[in-house]
């Protein structure tokens, strides 16, 4: 039998819990689909509510509006890769190969996980990847922030920033390295997919590159001089 996984988001994403009802759960699924399907600009609630045979009127019951859709859904996927983190590191005791694995965690594709039966992991990835930074790009981010509503990406960079600690603890920009990590996966990725010309990796499309680029950036950065 699966464990179902369910982290605590904050209520403020959100005006009726979605994971409560057969509704809500539909509209995570498919906001999953449909922005990976069209990019999240072409994304309309009425688009959803077509799609999954309901009103516009009863996905706005959920939530405000499609921006802060997208800000529940990248905080939804942040606190499952905290989660995956944790697991991935369980029983390691040498940083460096902690720091490693999350390395590998982050600039890898991600595959479904089957304990969280209404959210495609490996699709919410691709969206993280194309549409992420749009939750906080925008002229709300301090009103946000101040909801605490990017707590969970917050969490998962203390996390890392602890790791890179551990491997130097005289090493001056653990908050900055942490984020660098996250982004830099994130974009050379999406280059090497997409615009080719701006990483060394678009030829071959390998993510294992991305990897030895990112272990080389950071432990360059990190080493004790």
């Amino acid at each position: 039998m699966n464990i179902q996984l369910k982290f605590n988001m904050n209520d403020k994403l959100f005006l009726r819990d979605p994971e409560q009802s057969e509704l809500g759960k539909k509209i995570i699924l498919h906001s999953v689909q449909l922005i990976h399907q069209n990019g999240f600009e072409a994304f309309t609630f009425k688009k959803l509510a077509t799609l999954i045979g309901t009103t516009e009127a009863g996905i706005y019951r959920y939530f405000e509006n499609k921006h802060r859709l997208l800000i529940y859904l990248t905080a939804w996927y942040w606190s499952w890769l905290e989660y995956q983190v944790a697991f991935n590191i369980n029983n390691i005791k040498d940083p460096t190969v902690k720091l490693k694995r999350v390395i590998k965690l982050l600039a890898t594709t991600v595959e479904n996980d089957s304990n969280t039966l209404y959210v495609d992991e490996s699709i919410l990835h691709q969206i993280i990847i194309t549409e992420g930074t749009k939750a906080y790009l925008n002229k709300r981010v301090s009103e946000d922030n101040k909801d605490h509503l990017f707590k969970p990406y917050k969490d998962l960079c203390a996390v890392i920033g602890k790791m890179i600690l551990d491997c130097n603890p005289n090493y001056k920009y653990p908050k900055s390295l942490a984020t660098t990590i996250i982004e830099m996966a994130h974009f050379q990725n999406f280059f090497m997919n997409n615009l080719p010309s701006l990483t060394d990796f678009g030829q071959h499309k390998n993510e294992a590159e991305i990897v030895r680029f990112l272990e080389d950036l950071v432990f360059s950065s990190i080493k004790t001089p």
